[in-house]
């Protein structure tokens, strides 16, 4: 037995009601009055945070990288502008014991040449201790350039889970613009391409229609064990870290009190 697309026998539980096409085609295009008016708020948002004052502060603070304690104008790269990912860190906790989120952040930041192309440079920083980072960095295979700063005062340490933007000028060094929590959700792809799926991010805070898959947890999925169930049980680690040579089930996290 065959249904018409029009027919409400094709209608399936817990799923977008089957229309035809040009049904769909005036829903669509009711929606994307919406997204476009959304698109120009995020335009004049972005107008704004040009237009944001700035903090100046001493450019010259060390912080320690892969050959030693150099300056943090170093970071630009001889460019005018900078973008940097504030990676938090838990002390002597293994690589799948670091932060789920900041692996997410990171994971989605590892290739900046779009930004070096407009004239922007891209760095990440964390609090922990350079011996504990490199060997981080090399299990995870990132590229971009990692950088301690440890009792670094703020606005270049400081509270991390930041995205953060600095302008120099010449040995003048500012602060410009600093987000966090969904604000960092601007360089996670992936989570804008679940938000155009019919069933979105999974999770529990999301406005669903009834019958939809019950949601989770936020982030439910940035953690998996080794069958690629989403966990937060001690034998799971960062989703991208599977990936990884070496990356084997464990049976800690190896930091005590740290629950989410």
């Amino acid at each position: 037995m065959t249904t018409r697309p029009n027919d409400p026998a094709a209608a399936l539980p817990g799923r977008p009601p089957v229309v035809d096409l040009a049904t769909w085609q005036a829903a669509r295009d009711e929606l994307l009055v919406r997204e476009k008016a959304h698109t120009r708020e995020g335009d004049a948002l972005a107008a704004a945070r040009r237009r944001l004052p700035m903090v100046e502060f001493d450019g010259t603070v060390e912080i320690v990288g892969p050959d030693g304690p150099v300056p943090f104008l170093d970071l630009f790269q001889g460019r005018d502008e900078l973008v940097v990912y504030k990676h938090m860190w838990y002390d002597g906790a293994p690589h799948q014991g670091q932060c789920e989120g900041c692996t997410t952040a990171a994971w989605h930041l590892k290739d900046a040449v779009y930004l070096n192309a407009r004239g922007v440079s891209f760095a990440v920083l964390t609090t922990g201790r350079w011996d504990e980072v490199a060997s981080y960095v090399e299990f995870m295979g990132y590229t971009q350039p990692w950088y301690s700063v440890r009792g670094v005062d703020a606005p270049v340490g400081g509270s991390m889970g930041y995205l953060t933007c600095f302008l120099r000028d010449g040995d003048r060094a500012f602060l410009t613009y600093s987000t966090t929590g969904r604000g960092n959700e601007v360089v996670n792809g992936s989570l804008g391409l679940l938000d155009m799926t019919p069933y979105g991010r999974g999770e529990a805070w999301e406005d669903n229609p009834e019958g939809r898959p019950e949601g989770h947890s936020p982030c439910w999925y940035w953690r998996t064990d080794a069958d690629g169930n989403a966990t937060w049980g001690p034998t799971s680690r960062p989703v991208p870290q599977w990936t990884r040579p070496g990356a084997t089930p464990v049976e800690t996290l190896g930091r005590k009190g740290h629950h989410h």
